[in-house]
């Protein structure tokens, strides 16, 4: 690589799952042989990418907002107040 960019990106989200799956994806579908250099690289991941786009490809999320709460618990705090328990939403970043 003749240049290197680095970008801030959080460490959790939504989008760092798709990502992950996207590239997972290409891994299997793309990068299993031999890459001999960089022209084919690109070509190669091009092309999977133009057939990737085509198919229209979605992610189908089976993690529901009730299985979140229960599964990252922490990231969902319960606040005891002198009447009642209420939940607290965690503050979007």
């Amino acid at each position: 690589m003749d240049r290197l960019e680095l970008h801030f990106t959080p460490k959790h989200g939504s989008w760092l799952n798709m990502a992950e799956i996207e590239f997972s994806v290409l891994s299997r579908q793309c990068l299993s042989g031999h890459i001999p250099n960089r022209e084919v690289l690109a070509a190669e991941t091009l092309a999977w990418e133009t057939e990737r786009n085509a198919q229209k490809v979605t992610v189908d999320w089976r993690f529901t907002t009730a299985d979140a709460r229960i599964k990252l618990k922490k990231l969902y705090p319960v606040i005891h107040c002198e009447e009642n328990v209420k939940e607290v939403l965690p503050i979007k970043a």
